[in-house]
């Protein structure tokens, strides 16, 4: 990696640096919500650099400002091919609030951690100012927010159920999920000289159709129509119905293409490409970033989530976990996509010249740290599946859990001369390891990886998340029962005190997801304690879209079994399930006690405050 970067080392943000590379127009224009970073962890640069690498001149207009007389809109001209559309890394409302409603003060996504620079619901405003800029300009939204909306969902911050994006933005084509492969296919047909509007057939994307217009077809093909959106606003039970055939498409390798009416109008969801072949990530990874903050940026501080990630590696993407409440399944993909061990360590050679570097390795990681590498034995027998999780209820028998090729690539690291010390950051499954046979443990290398994690790759604190105690609720999270958290916790300090770590377990749980009462938050507080924890990593559930767990908290129904589930949809049941995180502050105490007496659960207060010993306590002093 270079010392000393020229502008021209980063895609320009304006005429002047489009100039000094010769070019007079652009081929494609990107509008972005976040701050531009050059980095593969950034999905604008990772697109951008993509359709560089096709031979097409791209800009990037960062944050533009939405409120005055859109001239950021207007500086890079009219594109020849399209404008592509991304609110960012983040859901935009994700982003500007919190579980509760409340605006966020700070967005890490922008120079000095500012808030205010992008607006609510980013795409759909971006993307109707460019149609009534250029309305003859084609606009392509893309990236998590778009994914996530492409059909009916939930919006938990309008308290409404809303129609797919295509629908709200006026845009004329989204890409779901990563978007590399359907980009490249877009890039080859129009360098063909395919007209837009002919881009109706490529997979993993999805446009609208008017009552008039004739369903593509398509070769190899079928096709499921959904209930209506109008069908979903009168029916929450439809609407659920509907989100069991979405997430099982979604994890199909040959899913069937969907079809939504909204109105006089279809959008139509194309089935998604296969999983990206090792080769194909690495291709994405290893393109010419600078890893850096574009220039621009400098004088406003440093960017919060690249000072997080610029010396951190990202080993794979997607997650076989199907959590309930999680969306990496339902953007990256069930399967794995992991890169090579030469790509690999090619990105941690590039990180020993940057700036700053100090011989520290943040991360080595991925959505799930230790998922890298994994896949179906029997290729065939994944082909014909369509279940949410490979872990949960149970491990797939079919499912490849070896930890061998994550240990040997720590091991690699460790031993660069650069190198002093490259942590683990990402959450750890240790749904995947623990509760083994001796005979699996070895065939798997389990043991081994956890001694190798443990002894040389925990920054003092690990990061796992459990995320509740009750069996109950952890059904319809999917997520393993909490007794092989304690488990795994045994083995940790075990691992820790053998050699002389004083290190610990930072466990993340929730509070108000669907099926969690006030009972089932004042036993995990039991639990917890119990185990020496005073909890820090903790969260209220906040619905959002395409998740099962929002699915459940909208509707009241679960979708797989259409019976009723409770969630706390109150500010003050939200309010009093967090509440119980925080047994240990004082302010706390006598509504625990108040809130357990009315639930007739003096079990739980005992364990919680120890009132009888504290009682006994008192009386002895008299």
């Amino acid at each position: 990696m270079k010392t000393t970067r020229d502008i021209t080392d980063w895609l320009p943000t304006s005429r002047k640096e489009a100039e000094k590379r010769g070019w007079d127009d652009f081929d494609v224009i990107l509008i972005s919500g976040d701050a531009y970073v050059d980095h593969p962890s950034f999905g604008h640069a990772a697109i951008g650099r993509t359709i560089e690498a096709a031979g097409l001149r791209v800009g990037i207009v960062p944050q533009p400002n939405w409120r005055d007389d859109l001239r950021d809109f207007k500086k890079l001209g009219k594109p020849r091919l399209f404008f592509g559309v991304t609110a960012g890394c983040m859901d935009s409302m994700v982003n500007h609030y919190t579980a509760n409603k409340r605006l966020r003060s700070t967005d890490a996504y922008t120079p000095g951690g500012e808030a205010g620079f992008r607006p609510d619901y980013a795409t759909i405003v971006y993307s109707r100012i460019l149609k009534e800029l250029f309305p003859d300009v084609p606009v392509v939204i893309g990236g998590i927010e778009a994914s996530l909306r492409r059909l009916t969902h939930y919006d938990y911050w309008s308290d409404s159920l809303k129609p797919s994006i295509l629908v709200e933005s006026g845009a004329d084509l989204l890409i779901y999920g990563m978007g590399e492969q359907p980009l490249k296919e877009i890039l080859k047909l129009l360098k063909k000289s395919v007209p837009f509007s002919s881009l109706k057939t490529v997979p993993q994307t999805a446009s609208i159709l008017s009552e008039d217009d004739t369903l593509p077809k398509q070769k190899h093909w079928e096709t499921r129509e959904l209930a209506s959106h109008d069908v979903c606003l009168k029916d929450k039970k439809r609407y659920a119905e509907n989100f069991k055939v979405i997430e099982k498409e979604s994890n199909k390798v040959y899913a069937r293409r969907l079809i939504q009416q909204v109105g006089n109008k279809r959008v139509v969801i194309n089935p998604q490409f296969k999983t990206m072949t090792e080769k194909e990530v690495d291709s994405v990874f290893d393109l010419p970033y600078t890893r850096l903050p574009h220039p621009k940026h400098n004088k406003r501080g440093t960017i919060p989530a690249h000072e997080m990630i610029k010396f951190s590696v990202n080993m794979h993407r997607g997650c076989f976990g199907g959590c309930s409440f999680c969306t990496i399944s339902a953007h990256q993909g069930k399967m794995i996509a992991s890169r090579s061990k030469g790509s690999i360590m090619k990105e941690v050679e590039a990180i020993t010249t940057m700036p700053g570097f100090k011989g520290y390795i943040s991360d080595l990681g991925g959505p799930s740290a230790n998922m890298f590498g994994m896949k179906g034995i029997e290729q065939s027998i994944c082909d014909n599946c369509a279940q949410p999780s490979c872990i949960y209820p149970e491990k797939c028998f079919n499912l490849d859990t070896s930890h061998k090729a994550m240990t040997e690539i720590y091991r690699e690291v460790d031993s660069h001369s650069k190198i002093k010390k490259a942590f683990v950051s990402s959450g750890i499954r240790y749904d995947l390891f623990m509760g083994e046979s001796k005979e699996n443990d070895r065939k798997k290398g389990y043991s081994e990886y956890v001694q190798e994690l443990v002894t040389h790759h925990v920054s003092g604190r690990l990061k796992v998340a459990p995320e509740h105690s009750s069996d109950k609720v952890l059904k319809i999270m999917r997520k393993p029962p909490f007794s092989l958290f304690g488990e795994f916790k045994t083995t940790f300090d075990k691992i820790c005190k053998q050699n002389g770590l004083n290190q610990q377990i930072i466990p993340y749980f929730i509070s108000s997801h669907p099926g969690s009462h006030l009972e089932e938050m004042a036993a995990l507080a039991v639990e917890t304690k119990g185990m020496g924890f005073k909890l820090e990593q903790v969260q209220d559930f906040t619905p959002t879209p395409m998740t099962l767990a929002t699915v459940i908290y909208y509707s009241g129904y679960h979708p797989y079994t259409l019976t009723s589930v409770y969630s706390a949809r109150e500010k003050v049941e939200r309010k009093d399930q967090n509440q119980f995180f925080f047994w240990h502050k004082r302010e706390n105490r006598g509504w625990i006690e108040k809130t357990l007496e009315k639930l007739n659960r003096p079990d739980l207060t005992e364990k919680l405050l120890q009132t009888k010993r504290e009682t006994r306590g008192r009386k002895g002093n008299k």
